[in-house]
Parts: C-alpha cells; structure tokens; sequence
C-alpha cells in the first residue's frame, strides 16, 4: 500500500570531510507551506487551461509521483563535497 513521504532525511559531506545531517518531517513542512502550495497549485492549473493540458491528468500525474517518492534516495557528489537525500 503506498503512502505518502513522512520523513526526508539530508546528509551533506563537506569538502574536509566531515558530514551533516538534517532530518525533515514533511508533514509540519506542507503545512506550514501550504498557503503557497494553494497558489502553486492555482497557477499549475492555469498553466494547464493556457497550454490546453488537463488539469485533472496533471494532477493526477502529480500525485503518482509523490506517491512513488518514498524509498528514492538521491545522491549528488561533486569533487570532495557530497549530498545525500532519502524520503521515507
């Protein structure tokens, strides 16, 4: 049964080696966020009506992947510097 991210955990390893990490829930994020995800939502929709795609598919679209995003991990490493980002 999939459900939605609860816990995106940010591990970044410096340049000298040492590292730091930074746990976020989502859940208290969304909902501080959420004036603005009301109007990023407005604006897709617009979006969608201007470029003649359906809002309904979008959406739909959109929560397929949230749903998926659970177990992903993505990880970003340029020279001696390094980040690793996990959703639970």
């Amino acid at each position: 049964v999939p459900v939605i991210p609860q816990l995106v955990t940010v591990c970044h390893r410096r340049a000298d080696g040492r590292r730091r990490r930074l746990y976020v829930p989502v859940l208290p994020v969304v909902l501080v966020l959420s004036p603005l995800l009301l109007l990023a939502v407005l604006g897709g929709v617009v979006a969608c009506l201007a470029t003649r795609v359906s809002p309904v598919g979008a959406l739909r679209g959109a929560g397929q992947v949230l749903w998926a995003l659970p177990g992903t991990r993505f990880e970003f490493e340029q020279d001696r510097t390094a980040v690793l980002v996990s959703v639970r």
